[in-house]
Order: C-alpha cells, then structure tokens, then sequence
C-alpha cells in the first residue's frame, strides 16, 4: 500500500508580488488550519514535503528563503508553518511542483502514491501541480480550507476540475489524520 505525504506549496513567502493584497486575505485564513494539519500529519508520521517557489533567486536555498520571509513584513505567516527538522523542502521556479524539480522521484522514492496538496495559489500553482499528479498517476487530495486563493471564483472552479477532470478527493483538513 502506498502512502501519503501533505505538501505545502509556496507558504513561504514575503508576499511581496503582484495579486499579493488580493492573496493575503485568503492566506492569512488558510495559516492557523493549515498549522493544524501539520500537526497532526506530524503526528501521524506522515511525511510533510515543502514546495516552494524561488521567487527568481537563482542562489537561495530553502534556508535563506525561510530567512528572508521569515524578515519580511509577513512573517506572522510564516513563522507557524516553519519546516521541522523532519521537513523535506523541493526549490521550484515555475507554477507545477513538479516542472523541473526532483520532486517525481523523491516521492516514489518514498513509496508514496497520494499527495495532499496544501498552501497557494489554488487556482494556480495548487490546479496545475494536481494536474501534473495526475499524469504521473499519483492520487491527489485537496482540503479546501487549507489553500489559499486570489479569486475565490477561479479557486472554486479550480477545485471542481481538481475533483472532477483529476479524480481528486476534495475535502475539508478535519477529514486528515483526525
């Protein structure tokens, strides 16, 4: 039987970019359930894998990106959702987790055949990682209430193509490791 992993896509962020005021209400909701669901994938022993942008710096890594969110104006959302030690972290440059990161091969490394797609843009990098999961024939689970949009109307259509072109389940994050 394959396991799970949750993935936490682009959380870490100085929320310094275009469409950021429109995401940051979204975001700042999606914080404290988001938290939670760490925990208790944590708990469960469940590997957690961080999915991040770059953000164009070429010469970053996972840390200085922490780093630099961690400094910026926005880190009361960041700090919760901090990497464990425990964290896997992936550097991505475009929309897909999976768009030229070793992140295909980690995963069956790992023996896991479902991801639990977390963090934002749902209408972006959430819809476009769950459709590159699905071509790698990988089962993909959303909680609603743990990805955060720019247009609540996009992130609903969004997730109905998830759920329904992708087989994904759609789900609220009480539903995982309760």
């Amino acid at each position: 039987m394959s396991k799970t992993a949750l993935v936490v896509i682009d959380m870490i962020n100085t929320y310094d970019h275009k469409d950021a005021e429109h995401l940051l209400p979204s975001a700042g909701a999606v914080v404290p359930v988001l938290t939670g669901l760490l925990e208790r994938a944590r708990a469960a022993d469940v590997p957690v894998i961080y999915v991040n942008d770059n953000f164009g710096e070429w010469r970053s890594h996972h840390g200085e990106l922490l780093d630099k969110a961690l400094a910026g104006p926005h880190a009361e959302l960041v700090e919760p959702l901090r990497p464990d030690d425990a964290s896997l972290f992936v550097v991505k440059a475009r929309h897909s987790i999976f768009f030229e990161t070793p992140l295909t091969y980690l995963v069956h490394q790992l023996g896991i055949g479902e991801l639990v797609l977390t963090g934002q843009v749902t209408e972006q990098c959430v819809l476009y990682s769950a459709l590159d999961a699905h071509i790698r024939h990988l089962d993909v689970v959303v909680p609603r209430d743990a990805v955060a949009h720019i247009h609540p109307d996009l992130a609903d259509a969004a997730l109905r193509m998830m759920e329904r072109n992708m087989g994904a389940r759609i789900c609220v994050s009480d539903e995982l490791w309760g």
